[in-house]
């Protein structure tokens, strides 16, 4: 194997034995994010033909990390399985194509959208094809799961039905049928987002006169700001006398806040294949189930006392019921915030960023692709602005 390096470009070239074109080989910054972010990615390349390529993501790193990940095991593992299901394909005389190739990799056939192009009938059923559409794109479960969300706004809303009701008027009238006290702005933003990709779509196909969201401006709104625990709010939970059942979504919480692992992370942890020790603090160095970004962070006393606390094995419970455990246990401590275990990820941001950490390492701890995700914590911290304001009123007088 020879590793060619160039810049911000690393490939790794592997030619199957049965064909002269199709080539497998590691490259990475691809989306050229390198410069700008100091993080690309690192993904296996499947050349399998003039006009088709297929990429599978395996890390976000920088250039020094790629060497290790090229040769761990789990990328030696993806790579043969590309290169025999090449040599299947070819055996079979099978199309060299993405959707043939997924087929294969997926280990199942993928649902075919119905053959809807130019021309097509108005009164064709639009949440049939949405339904379709969400159900074959390639994402992720969660985002799957929140746009079968918005489909079942708009079956309740009840005024698009076909694509002929895709007019200006109804996407007004679904506005303001969502904004009924039980949404936030930005939660009804996101519908939309979700509705206007569809619609896009089929007005770039022709298969509807006129893309509704080119007619009409809606507003993203304002977010809620975020309530994070203090340190002294974070010393009051970990001190108070639980019985047991509360007392372990109390521990799972205190991980959280002192590693930043979002719940499902947290769900998946696994100490002996996930960190590692430098000096005397150990990190955990692993990839978001979410997004499938790579994050690393270190375990802060108040978690490595939880893990010990549990032979190092944490305790499972779903996410809806955890929640309505730590709604108990907000009303005890007589909190006026929300207590969730998205809190607790929060929180460590806040605690990171108030403590002096660079906003850049905070995103590199939490998984988040892009820095700016990042600053939505850096905007709480009113403590860290008076500190700033104080140093700043002294250096004028």
């Amino acid at each position: 194997m020879t590793l060619i390096l160039s810049k911000t470009a690393l490939r790794l070239p592997l030619k199957t034995t049965t064909m002269a074109k199709e080539i497998i080989s590691v490259v990475y910054d691809r989306r050229k994010t390198f410069e700008k972010f100091g993080y690309g990615y690192a993904e296996i390349l499947i050349y399998l033909g003039r006009k088709q390529r297929k990429y599978i993501t395996l890390a976000k790193c920088t250039p020094d990390e790629v060497p290790n990940i090229v040769s761990s095991p789990t990328t030696k593992e993806k790579m043969q399985k590309c290169r025999d299901i090449l040599s299947t394909m070819s055996v079979m005389e099978e199309e060299m194509s993405c959707a043939v190739f997924d087929i294969h990799y997926l280990g199942k056939k993928p649902k075919v959208r119905p053959n809807y192009y130019k021309g097509t009938d108005l009164t064709t059923n639009f949440i049939n094809f949405m339904k379709d559409s969400i159900e074959t794109e390639d994402v992720c479960e969660g985002t799957r799961k929140h746009k079968r969300t918005t489909l079942d706004a708009i079956k309740r809303f009840g005024k698009i039905r076909t694509f002929l009701d895709l007019t200006p008027k109804n996407i007004l009238m679904f506005d303001r049928w969502l904004h009924d006290g039980t949404r936030t702005d930005v939660s009804v933003h996101t519908y939309h987002k979700h509705l206007r990709k569809v619609t896009r779509f089929l007005r770039m196909a022709d298969m509807i006169p006129i893309d509704p969201y080119e007619r009409v401006k809606i507003k993203r709104g304002k977010s809620k700001e975020r309530q994070p625990l203090t340190e002294d709010e974070l010393n009051q939970l970990r001190t108070m006398k639980l019985n047991q059942k509360l007392a372990q979504v109390r521990d799972l919480f205190i991980f959280s806040a002192y590693t930043g692992l979002a719940y499902c992370d947290v769900q998946i942890f696994d100490f002996d294949l996930m960190t590692e020790k430098s000096a005397d603090i150990y990190y955990i160095d692993g990839q978001r189930l979410k997004t499938g970004i790579r994050f690393f962070t270190p375990i802060l006393q108040p978690a490595m006392d939880v893990l010990k606390k549990y032979n190092f094995e944490l305790p499972k419970i779903s996410n809806q019921k955890g929640n309505d455990y730590l709604h108990v246990i907000q009303s005890m401590m007589g909190l006026n915030k929300s207590l969730t275990f998205h809190v607790a990820r929060h929180s460590f941001a806040t605690l990171a960023l108030s403590h002096g950490v660079p906003l850049e390492d905070v995103a590199r701890m939490l998984g988040h692709e892009d820095v700016h995700t990042t600053l939505i914590y850096a905007k709480i911290l009113k403590n860290t602005i008076q500190q700033f304001s104080s140093v700043l009123q002294k250096s004028i007088q």
